[in-house]
Parts: C-alpha cells; sequence; structure tokens
C-alpha cells in the first residue's frame, strides 16, 4: 500500500503540536485527519476509518486512554495501529496505554524522522499479521478473522495485545517464548516496554482463561500448553 492510501488520524489538544504532526505526515504523503480531543477523536475514526490512529493521552472532553478503549470495543477498529503520543512517559501510563490496547507509546518531543520511523514500522509489522489464521488447541480456539477467542462455547474479544500475546503463544504450544522474543514481536523492537507490561498482560489472559495454559519458565519466559 502507497502511502496516498493510508489514512492517519491525529488527536492533540495542542494547535502548534497538531499542525507540525499534520506537516510532517503530509509531507511523506499520508492523508491526514485530525482531533482536539478524545471525543471528537473517535467520532472522526467512525467517519474516516484510518489505518493508524495518533492520541495524546491528556485530552479534553474525553483523555486518548478512554478514546482507545472506545474504539478497541468497536469491531471496525480490530485491525488499526493506535500509539500514544505524549509528554507522560512514567511506567504506570504506559502500562494502562497498552492495557487499554495500544500498540505502541511515543514520548513527546519527537523528532519528525524518528516518528515517521516509528509509524512506518508500525505499518509494515500490522501488514505482516495473518488475517484470516484459525488455531484451535483443546476447547480454545482463536479466530484472527473475527478477533475472537472462543473457550468451552463462550466467545469474547481481547484487547488488542492481549490477543497478539496468546495468538503467538498458541502459535507453538509447548514452546518456550522468551520475554525478549515476547515484546519484539508483540510490541516489536522499537517500542520500548519493560518486562512489567508482559506479566500484566499475562496475569489478565489468565484471568480469563484459567491459570493452566500459560505456563511461567522462570527466568525464562512464557509457554502455552493444552
Amino acid at each position: 500500500m502507497n502511502n496516498s492510501e493510508i489514512k492517519i488520524l491525529v488527536a492533540d489538544d495542542e494547535e502548534d503540536i497538531l499542525e507540525l504532526l499534520t506537516i510532517v505526515l503530509k509531507s511523506e504523503g499520508f492523508q491526514v485527519f485530525t482531533a482536539m480531543n478524545g471525543k471528537a477523536a473517535v467520532n472522526s475514526a467512525k467517519k474516516n476509518n484510518p489505518h493508524l490512529i495518533l492520541l495524546d493521552v491528556m485530552m479534553p472532553e474525553m483523555d486518548g486512554i478512554d478514546a482507545c478503549r472506545e474504539l478497541r470495543n468497536n469491531k471496525q477498529f480490530n485491525d488499526t495501529i493506535i500509539a500514544f503520543l505524549t509528554a507522560r512517559n512514567e511506567d504506570y501510563s504506559q502500562i494502562v496505554g497498552f492495557e487499554s490496547g495500544a500498540d505502541d507509546y511515543i514520548a513527546k518531543p519527537v523528532k519528525p524522522r524518528v516518528l515517521v520511523s516509528r509509524i512506518n514500522a508500525l505499518l509494515r509489522r500490522n501488514s505482516s499479521h495473518p488475517k484470516s489464521e484459525l488455531i484451535e488447541i483443546g476447547d480454545l480456539r482463536l479466530d484472527r478473522e473475527k478477533f475472537c477467542v472462543t473457550k468451552s462455547n463462550s466467545e469474547f474479544h481481547l484487547p488488542k495485545k492481549e490477543f497478539e500475546l496468546l495468538e503467538l503463544l498458541m502459535s507453538k504450544p509447548g514452546a518456550v517464548f522468551t520475554r525478549t522474543h515476547i515484546l519484539d514481536k508483540v510490541w516489536g523492537e522499537e517500542v520500548v516496554v519493560g518486562d512489567r507490561t508482559i506479566d500484566v498482560h499475562i496475569r489478565k489472559l489468565r484471568e480469563k482463561l484459567g491459570d493452566d495454559c500459560i505456563k511461567t519458565i522462570k527466568g525464562v519466559g512464557y509457554k502455552f500448553e493444552a
């Protein structure tokens, strides 16, 4: 897909930042839409169906975290890339951001070339995911096309990162995935997250699927067992 075909939505309540990002992204050939609060971002996303959304965390009316959660609860945005662009870079805000379904977390200020590089990396990684893969192990079924998981005939939807983490573990039952490998495959090499982020996602998967299917290999990583 050419850049001219890719739609990017940028939401930030600071006009100068919004203007700068618009200029940078348009100079790369992307189609750009803007919003100045989370509520407007959600409405714009529903109307324009962007491939990638950049959300500031601290915005009026609806913040970026709540906007991300609302978007992820809509099947229309299952495969939409969502990244937070914010000056808040504490571990807590990053974990909350990823828990809400974000794909990346970019701290401001960010150099234009770095931002474009991160966006291109996210677009490449997203396009490499299979869109119709079905994985079925025991009473657990993962449907990549429908972006849903079925366990014991009960269907439910996971936040995007939880889904991708489960997909990775289920892709090779019994194989041990190191933390480094998980970070690379689920979050990407250019996304800086800590081990705590992985632990939080594993804990949430266990709460939904039970403790017996995802095993911890102390000092190494995790594996899926049927």
